[in-house]
């Protein structure tokens, strides 16, 4: 079957250095990288567990307000930061 495909600058070139490399041509490897992908697809289609994180008590803040940003550095660095 033939097809034409548009093919980004970068994936054609990264495709013609794996044909030189292997000594394959351009077709045989662009399938080739097809044929990987879409199995790679194929298998990430599954669910997958949710990532969960623990939480830490990390007791109360020593500064109750971090809106004014440099109200904060003034009092972490002191007026030094300026």
């Amino acid at each position: 079957m033939q097809t034409i495909l548009t093919i980004d600058d970068d994936v054609a070139a990264k495709l013609e250095s794996l044909g030189r490399d292997r000594n394959v041509s351009l077709d045989n490897i662009a399938n080739e990288a097809l044929r990987r992908g879409l199995r790679n697809m194929d298998e990430q289609s599954k669910p997958r567990e949710p990532f969960r994180t623990k939480s830490v008590d990390c007791g109360t803040p020593l500064i109750s307000n971090i809106d004014n940003v440099a109200e904060v550095l003034a009092i972490i660095e002191g007026d030094a930061f300026k």
